[in-house]
């Protein structure tokens, strides 16, 4: 897989697996349902369909993450930057901002952040 990209439903249902896995597959249906609202056909399908797709595993009726919530960030950010912005950081930061005020701690960290990722 080379990149990692959810729908909106199959997002959701990862932050609940990220947040409580490794779980058994029983609880996890209940915390889908109370959660997301989901029948329990729903949850085993989508643990079937994602198991399939290498985002997690379903071995003993214990349902475990293999995809990190960083790296599908990260693809899904890249992606959006991408498609809305022609891949321009300094657009998205323009849009994001929109106007907005930052504190000097918020400012000093992004240029932090900046200075890592920059190419010396």
């Amino acid at each position: 897989m080379d990149t990692y990209k959810l729908c909106d439903s199959e997002y959701r249902f990862m932050t609940i697996l990220w947040d409580n896995a490794p779980i058994p597959s029983g609880v996890l249906v209940k915390k889908c349902n109370e959660e997301l609202g989901w029948k329990k056909s729903t949850t085993y399908t989508v643990i079937k369909k994602l198991a399939g797709k290498g985002y997690l595993k379903n071995e003993n009726a214990i349902v475990s993450v293999l995809v990190g919530r960083e790296l599908v960030q990260r693809d899904e950010s890249n992606y959006f930057v991408e498609r809305t912005f022609s891949g321009s950081l300094p657009g998205f930061l323009t849009a994001f901002l929109g106007g907005k005020k930052i504190s000097k701690e918020e400012a000093e960290e992004i240029r932090q952040i900046i200075d890592a990722y920059s190419e010396k």
